[in-house]
């Protein structure tokens, strides 16, 4: 028989429920306001985005269970990295509905600064409690590295459609 480890079941699924309704939220966002927009001929396909997010979401959310299993939890050394982690989770949960919601493409890259400290600091700080879970936010860095890049040419490539949003 196999036994569930629910804990780290909650902890991996827990950064998916932002990822949902952030496609949600982006869906709506897809046609016709984010096709009109230039985009970088280097950019992943739209359907790229969901399984990468989910793979990312879930390896963290997991990563951020060894912290707190072997940090013992917010009463112990895991505090102060999960407390990152909760800080980056919610960036970048905001940054979906700043960019696609809102359609304020300069707001949302001037938010990806703080989602890419938020992240650095998280592997940092969980590699350091456990550096399995250290290694597992490297990805997710390396993808916030692309995700900036592409928030940043698209911005700079649609400037007349970025006034027209922001004035």
């Amino acid at each position: 028989m196999i036994e569930l480890n629910w804990p780290a079941i909650g902890f991996s699924a827990l950064p998916n429920l932002g990822g949902v309704a952030g496609g949600l939220i982006t869906r709506r966002a897809i046609n016709p306001w984010y096709e009109s927009l230039k985009k970088p001929n280097w950019r992943p396909p739209n359907r790229a985005f969901a399984p990468v997010w989910t793979a990312l979401y879930t390896s963290v959310g997991y990563a951020s269970y060894l912290v707190y299993r072997d940090g013992g939890g917010f009463d112990g050394a895991a505090r102060v990295p999960l407390i990152v982690y909760g800080t980056n989770l919610a960036a970048n949960w905001l940054w979906t509905p700043i960019f696609f919601g809102k359609k304020d493409i300069k707001l949302a890259l001037y938010e990806m600064q703080l989602v890419n400290g938020t992240a650095l600091g998280m592997a940092y700080l969980f590699y350091k409690i456990n550096p399995t879970a250290g290694l597992l936010v490297v990805p997710y860095c390396l993808w916030l590295c692309v995700a900036t890049a592409l928030n940043y040419t698209i911005y700079r490539d649609n400037k007349e459609k970025v006034k027209e949003i922001t004035d």
